[in-house]
C-alpha cells in the first residue's frame, strides 16, 4: 500500500505546497504580525492541496472544527483520487520568528497512507530525538539528559564534550539544560519552531547530535515522519496539564495517558515529508525576492525509498 499511494509523482506534489506556503507567508516576514502570517500561509496551503489529486484528510492541523478557518482536524482535502492520505501539517512552523525576522521558520508537511499517522491532541509532548546511524534503542526518554548524552557519545566514539544538545529555550528546560552540561555537552539553545529542531539531528551540516526537550504532540509527529525518512530515533510521551486536554486525547482515541511512543508506533507507514524555509536557518534558506524572481529552498524526503532531496525553486513573481 505504501509504494502505491507514495508515489514519485506525490513526492513533488507535497514540495509544491509547502513553497506556495512559504512565499505566501514570507510577504508578512518582519512586519509584526503573527496572525496575518500565519493566515497566509494557511490560505496558500489549503489552496495547494485542494488542486491536487488526492483523498486527503487534515490528521495534524492547527486546532478542531471550530477553530476554522485555520486547516482543522478532520478536515477533508483534495480534488479526490486513489491516495487516500493522512496529513500532518504545520503552514508556518515559527510565526514569531516570521514576525520578527528571525531565522529558521518553516512550512512543512507530511504524507502517510490513511489511518497510519498518530492523531495526538494538540497538548505537550516530552520528547528526545536522535539523528540515524546508532544502535537501536540508543536513546531512551525515561534516562536522563546527561545518561542519554552519554550513551551518544559512547555509539559515536567520541567524549560527551562533543555532543550537541538542541533544546527550546524555556525556563521549563532549565533542569535539562544542567543536566546535559554537567557532562561537558553543548547546549545549542532555540527560541521557537521545534520541528526543525528534531530534524537538525539528521542533518551532520548542523551540528546537532541530540533533541531533548517538551514541545507540542503535533510537531511531534511532524518531526517523526522526517526522521523516518532517514531512519533516525525518536520517543515521545504525551504531557497533560488538566481534564480538558485529557478529553481531547480520548476524542482521538487515546486512553493510555502515559504510554512512551517510539517513532514507527507514532509514524506507522511509510511518509513523505516535505518543508520549505521561510526565513533562513540552519536546516534550510529562506524565500528570496530579487530581480522578478521568487527563490525557495526546500527540503523533500520519502521514506520508501530513503530518499532525501534538496530542491531549488525559482519561478516569475
Amino acid at each position: 500500500m505504501s509504494s502505491e499511494v507514495l508515489d514519485r509523482g506525490l513526492v513533488l506534489d507535497a514540495v509544491r505546497v509547502t513553497e506556495e506556503a512559504a512565499v505566501a507567508s514570507w510577504t508578512m516576514v518582519g512586519r509584526g504580525d503573527e496572525k496575518a502570517a500565519d493566515q497566509a500561509a494557511v490560505d496558500a496551503m489549503r489552496n495547494a492541496l485542494n488542486e491536487l489529486e488526492i483523498d486527503g484528510e487534515i490528521v495534524i492541523g492547527e486546532g478542531e472544527r471550530d477553530e476554522a478557518p485555520m486547516l482543522y482536524i478532520g478536515e477533508k482535502v483534495g480534488k479526490g483520487g486513489k491516495s487516500a492520505i493522512d496529513i500532518a501539517l504545520d503552514p508556518l512552523e515559527g510565526t514569531t520568528l516570521t514576525a520578527k525576522a528571525m531565522a529558521n521558520a518553516l512550512a512543512v508537511m507530511a504524507w502517510a497512507p490513511k489511518g497510519t499517522l498518530l492523531n495526538a491532541p494538540d497538548t505537550y509532548m516530552d520528547k528526545i530525538a536522535c539523528g540515524p546511524g546508532f544502535p537501536a534503542g540508543v536513546i531512551d526518554l525515561d534516562k536522563s539528559p546527561a545518561e542519554n548524552v552519554q550513551a551518544l557519545a559512547q555509539a559515536k566514539g567520541v567524549d560527551p564534550s562533543e555532543i550537541t544538545v538542541c533544546v527550546l529555550d524555556r525556563p521549563r528546560h532549565a533542569d535539562i539544560i544542567a543536566s546535559v552540561r554537567s557532562v561537558g555537552a553543548r547546549i545549542y539553545l532555540i527560541t521557537d519552531g521545534d520541528v526543525a529542531g528534531v530534524i537538525n539531528t539528521a542533518d551532520p551540516e548542523t551540528g546537532v547530535d541530540l533533541y531533548v526537550g517538551q514541545g507540542g504532540a503535533p510537531e511531534g509527529v511532524l518531526a517523526c515522519a522526517g526522521l523516518k525518512c532517514v531512519g533516525g530515533q525518536f520517543q515521545g510521551r504525551l504531557v497533560f496539564r488538566n481534564a480538558d486536554e485529557k478529553a481531547r486525547a480520548e476524542r482521538v482515541g487515546i486512553t493510555d495517558f502515559d504510554k512512551k511512543y517510539d517513532l514507527h508506533e507514532i509514524v506507522r507507514a511509510d511518509a513523505i515529508f516535505a518543508a520549505t524555509g521561510v526565513t533562513s536557518g540552519a536546516l534550510l534558506d529562506g524565500v528570496k525576492v530579487k530581480d522578478g524572481f521568487v527563490e525557495t529552498h526546500s527540503l523533500v524526503m520519502n521514506s520508501a525509498t530513503r530518499t532525501v532531496r534538496q530542491v531549488r525553486m525559482r519561478r516569475p513573481v
